[in-house]
C-alpha cells in the first residue's frame, strides 16, 4: 500500500467519559463520546457536523490528548497506520498533528503577532524564520502592517488568519479545525474555510468540525455526521443537494432540511439519550 493510501487519522469505537462528584462524595460518570468513527487521508477534508453537543470537539480533543485530568478514554486512533496511546498523540500534538481552535485566545496578548509567527517558525526548524514567517502572513491575505499588531488590535478574521498561519508553519499532516468560523462576517467564513481547503490541497488531512452544515459543503469531501455521542452517518459532498432525497439516513436528511431555503422542516427522529451511571 502507498503512503497516500494510508488515512492520515483513523479513529474507531472512540468512547469519552467523565468522572463528577457530588456533594456527600456521591460519584457518578456522564458518558459524552458514545461510540465514534472517523477517517481522514492526506488531500482531504473531512466535515465533522452535528449539533452543538454532539461529542465533535470531544473527539478533536480526544486525538489531541488535550482532555481534562477527569476524563476516561477508550478506542483507537492511528496517525498514519500507527495506533497512537496517549502519550504518542501528546508528543504529535502541535507538530504533525495542529488544532486550529475555537477562539482566538490562543494568541499570546503580550507578543505581537510577527513575534508569534517568527516563534513558530524556528520550531518549525525554517531557514529563515523572519523569511518564513513574513510569506505565511502575506500567503493568508495580511499585509506588512499586522506583523507589528497584537492579537487586541485585530479583527475575529484576521485572528483567524493568524491561527493559521502558525498551524501550518511546520506542514502538518493533519489539522483539526474546531468551530472555526462562528462569529465571523460572510466574508471572513469565506476565507477561513478556503484556508482550510488550500491546506487539504498541500497534503494535509483536514478535519473541519462545525455545526454550520452549509459552510462545511463548500470545502469538504465528505461529510461525517454525529449526534449524541455517536458517529450516525457518513455522505458525499454531491448528496447534500436539492431537498436532500439522496441523503439515506433520516437525520443527516433532517439537518439538511432545517437550513433556511428548505423549509425548516425538521422531522422526528428517535435517538438514544446521553448515557448516564
Amino acid at each position: 500500500m502507498s503512503t497516500a493510501a494510508v488515512p492520515v487519522l483513523e479513529v474507531a469505537d472512540l468512547r469519552v467519559s467523565f468522572v463528577q462528584y457530588e456533594r456527600g462524595l456521591r460519584r457518578r460518570v456522564i458518558d459524552a463520546v458514545l461510540g465514534m468513527d472517523l477517517t481522514v487521508h492526506p488531500g482531504e477534508v473531512v466535515a465533522l457536523v452535528g449539533a452543538s453537543g454532539a461529542g465533535k470537539s470531544l473527539l478533536g480533543h480526544a486525538v489531541l490528548s488535550l482532555l481534562p485530568p477527569n476524563a476516561r478514554c477508550s478506542g483507537v486512533v492511528r496517525h498514519l497506520g500507527r495506533e497512537l496511546d496517549v502519550s504518542a498523540r501528546r508528543e504529535l500534538a502541535g507538530h504533525e498533528v495542529v488544532l486550529l481552535p475555537q477562539g482566538v485566545s490562543a494568541l499570546d496578548p503580550t507578543t505581537s503577532v510577527g513575534g508569534q509567527v517568527r516563534r513558530a517558525a524556528r520550531l518549525a526548524d525554517a531557514p529563515n524564520a523572519r523569511a518564513a514567517a513574513r510569506g505565511a502572513l502575506v500567503r493568508r491575505g495580511l499585509d506588512e502592517t499586522v506583523d507589528r499588531r497584537y492579537p487586541h488590535q485585530l479583527s475575529g478574521g484576521m485572528a483567524r488568519r493568524v491561527i493559521g498561519a502558525i498551524a501550518g508553519m511546520g506542514h502538518p499532516s493533519l489539522v483539526i479545525a474546531d468551530e472555526p468560523t462562528p462569529g465571523l462576517h460572510p466574508t471572513a467564513v469565506t476565507e477561513a474555510l478556503a484556508g482550510l481547503r488550500r491546506l487539504a490541497d498541500d497534503g494535509a488531512g483536514v478535519v473541519l468540525i462545525t455545526h454550520e452544515l452549509r459552510g462545511a459543503i463548500a470545502v469538504a469531501d465528505r461529510v461525517v455526521v454525529a449526534h449524541r455521542g455517536r458517529t450516525v452517518d457518513e455522505a458525499p459532498v454531491a448528496d447534500f443537494a436539492g431537498t436532500g432525497g439522496r441523503l439515506t439516513h433520516p437525520y443527516t436528511r433532517a439537518l439538511w432540511q432545517a437550513l433556511p431555503g428548505h423549509g425548516f422542516t425538521v422531522p422526528s427522529v428517535p435517538v438514544p439519550d446521553l448515557e448516564v451511571s
